[in-house]
């Protein structure tokens, strides 16, 4: 008779005793945080370190957008509003005039964003970056769209690219194999000499030299061939740019200049530091 599953009773399976020992661990870690003297930061007036990947608001680079749309188009909440016109230059030494786009508008609704960086992500030419700011905050959801004159203050607060962790595998750099351009040329000048090239058929009704040799046909195209070889271009010499330093006596200038102004301290630094650096890069040039 056969005995289905369903019928069998199991005996219930104990449970094991608990002798409390994670309790005791809880309690410990509850116990060394609680001995811990409290650190209070006294913001606003002590700002906060934020990390370099901190996602606070989304600045913009006006000289580096292109008027692609990209961004907008991609943005999932549609919050990127984008104007823009074509205009004609006329080239200096005359041709055809050359076409571009202008940015007019570039504004973010915040108050519809939610902060996903896909915009930042796609940007072809590295015009949004991630700054820590994070005091934008308004009274009024209108006044939550800012425009690009306040995204592009933004850019100034935007921290370094954070370093390599300690114990990171750093990628290894693939060696750049320059074209064997003397291997090339050598193996066209020799490609004649395999053979003589088969003469060219003339056409229907036209005059035919008696008598002439067999390789005066194949003597122009000879020519042609090692004439086409021509000696191998040289590749350029990279250009090597100078690490210069930052100019201290122009920064100090231009940030007291604008911190009388009453602008904010962070933008004001980077304000600073990229008028020092152009002003150490010209000294550079015109030493050199």
């Amino acid at each position: 008779m056969a005995v289905d599953d369903r019928d069998v009773r199991k005996a219930p399976e104990e449970e094991p005793r608990s002798t409390g020992l994670g309790l005791m661990k809880g309690l410990g870690v509850t116990l060394k945080h609680a001995l811990r003297p409290s650190i209070t930061q006294q913001y606003p007036e002590v700002k906060p370190d934020l990390p370099p990947r901190t996602r606070g608001v989304i600045a913009l680079k006006e000289a580096n957008c292109t008027v692609c749309y990209k961004c907008s188009r991609e943005c999932p909440d549609w919050c990127i509003y984008i104007d823009a016109h074509k205009e004609t230059h006329e080239p200096a030494s005359g041709g055809r005039g050359r076409s571009m786009k202008v940015l007019d508008r570039f504004a973010i609704d915040y108050a519809l964003c939610m902060y996903c960086g896909i915009c930042v992500e796609v940007c072809p030419f590295d015009a949004l970056f991630w700054s820590p700011e994070f005091e934008y905050a308004e009274y009024d959801i209108v006044e939550l769209t800012h425009e690009k004159e306040k995204l592009e203050e933004w850019t100034y607060t935007v921290l370094p690219p954070p370093f390599i962790e300690d114990g990171a595998e750093v990628p290894a750099e693939e060696p750049s194999v320059a074209p064997d351009t003397a291997g090339l040329a050598a193996a066209y000048a020799a490609a004649p000499s395999a053979g003589p090239a088969p003469a060219a058929m003339p056409p229907a009704g036209a005059p035919v030299a008696v008598g002439a040799p067999a390789g005066a046909a194949a003597a122009p195209a000879e020519a042609a061939a090692a004439g086409s070889a021509a000696p191998p271009v040289p590749a350029p010499a990279p250009v090597e740019h100078a690490e210069v330093a930052l100019d201290q006596e122009t920064f100090e200038r231009v940030l007291a200049e604008l911190l009388e102004q009453g602008i904010d301290r962070r933008v004001a630094e980077g304000r600073a530091r990229r008028a020092a650096m152009v002003a150490a890069r010209t000294k550079a040039e015109g030493g050199s």
